[in-house]
């Protein structure tokens, strides 16, 4: 287990959510955390911790090196694809890149 909190656990989300999934997430539990509703009842760092994650979950690119050490403290593989370079040669170079989920035929 990894010593960084769970953000999607924290907003009680998907991994998947969509953006407009995690701001509807974050809304409702500020209406239900914030010291000017509850009369200050729920602890100050529960508060806090929410806006971390929100603050982390909402920019696609905080939320992309988030999901990739995620991944990397789960043991789970990056995933990648192999890119052949144009040519006829028998042994072609194949270079690895990253694969950018936010793009493609799925988006």
């Amino acid at each position: 287990m990894t010593s960084s909190p769970d953000y999607y656990d924290t907003l009680r989300v998907q991994p998947h959510a969509t953006q407009q999934e995690i701001s509807r997430a974050y809304r409702a539990l500020m209406r239900s955390h914030h010291p000017d509703v509850d009369g200050g009842t729920s602890p100050e760092g529960e508060l806090l911790m929410i806006m971390q994650a929100y603050n982390v979950l909402r920019d696609p690119g905080r939320r992309a090196a988030y999901d990739k050490q995620r991944a990397a403290a789960a043991g789970q593989p990056v995933p990648v694809r192999k890119v052949r370079s144009p040519g006829g040669s028998p042994d072609p170079i194949i270079r690895i890149t990253p694969v950018r989920w936010e793009s493609g035929p799925w988006a």
